[in-house]
């Protein structure tokens, strides 16, 4: 009976744990970065949504991202075992946020990636249909990318 209590203890930390990897990126997070503060302010995502300045956007996860792909993007260790996400969100272009900013310019956002490093998010918004390449050579010459934000808890 205490060798069952044990196991089934260790199953449910084993869970826990891979629940809490899974959704690293989930939660409110405030702005940390001038860029962040500047334009998105504070944001909030869950699995369906992301919230920008008091806006709410429906959120599609397509795919994880390898270490090497976020860091294409992110100042990150490419040889970290953490793996991003990109994810899908239909974020018009006339939508304006902090200061009368937009993401996009005049196009809309079409994709997001996210990469957490401790305590502290990373955020980059693209636009066009097509899903960004994340290679160090696409994204150096990438023209939707639309920028990158820092967020802390």
């Amino acid at each position: 009976m205490k060798r069952e209590k044990v196991i089934c203890a260790i199953a449910v930390l084993v869970l826990a744990c891979c629940a809490s990897v899974s959704a690293q990126e989930f939660g409110y997070w405030r702005a940390a970065g001038s860029t962040a503060q500047s334009v998105t302010g504070d944001v909030g995502i869950s699995e369906t949504k992301l919230t920008i300045y008091f806006a709410n956007f429906a959120l599609v996860r397509a795919r994880d991202l390898e270490p090497a792909e976020a860091s294409s993007v992110f100042d990150v260790d490419s040889n970290s075992s953490e793996k991003g996400h990109l994810y899908k969100v239909n974020i018009p272009a006339s939508k304006k946020f902090m200061h009368k900013n937009t993401l996009c310019g005049s196009e809309d956002t079409q994709w997001m990636a996210t990469y957490v490093d401790g305590h502290t998010l990373h955020l980059a918004f693209f636009s066009g249909q097509k899903a960004p390449t994340f290679t160090l050579d696409a994204i150096s010459n990438s023209s939707n990318m639309c920028g990158t934000y820092s967020y802390t808890r």
